[in-house]
């Protein structure tokens, strides 16, 4: 079985999410996508980041129509910091040796490899997909990193949460950033305001 992983704080997950996902998919070949939102990330300010549980119900109402997406609450049990290195190790039990693993980023976040733990161990672990983003410049990564991975063109979505966090602050629509049931689950909580 061949499975991605697509972790990150989905604070909140969107569209840009969503259509990376399903073009590595499709595009490579892999049995299912796993949604794996991140607790804690060591790299991110806390205060800036919602709560898992609002975090993982957006998730999952994100990737319900779709059979080959899973949504994981492994990184949000872990207690401590949610390292890639850690949710590997536990995946490939849980998976065995037959299965292949993949791991997801934006290509953006090439230019953080120096603040993941164990990087060269993540790199040896699994395949790492790094998606484009439209107006990203790749040659920020150096070179020796970019070698390492595999850069996959997506069609060019450029939406971010930070901006749709912004937007929610400012009371401006988040309709077509945003799948209708996360939407709806944002303002039903009150979040991001």
């Amino acid at each position: 079985m061949k499975i991605a992983i697509m972790g990150g704080t989905f604070n909140p997950i969107h569209y840009g999410h969503l259509l990376s996902a399903e073009e590595v998919r499709e595009g490579l070949g892999y049995d299912k996508i796993l949604f794996m939102p991140s607790a804690r990330p060591p790299h991110k300010y806390a205060d800036a980041i919602i709560p898992p549980k609002h975090r993982y119900q957006m998730v999952l109402l994100a990737t319900a129509e779709n059979p080959h997406f899973e949504v994981s609450r492994m990184e949000l049990e872990r207690a401590g910091p949610s390292y890639t290195i850690q949710t590997l190790k536990a995946l490939q039990q849980l998976y065995g040796d037959t299965a292949e693993l993949a791991w997801i980023i934006g290509a953006d976040s090439l230019i953080e490899y120096n603040v993941w733990k164990d990087f060269d161990e993540v790199l040896a672990s699994c395949l790492m997909i790094a998606t484009t983003r439209p107006n990203y410049d790749l040659h920020r990564v150096p070179l020796a990193v970019r070698n390492r991975v595999t850069i996959f063109q997506i069609t060019g979505v450029d939406i971010s949460a930070t901006e749709i966090r912004e937007r929610i602050r400012k009371g401006l629509s988040i309709r077509y950033l945003v799948p209708g049931a996360v939407r709806a689950y944002i303002y039903r909580h009150g979040l991001y305001r």
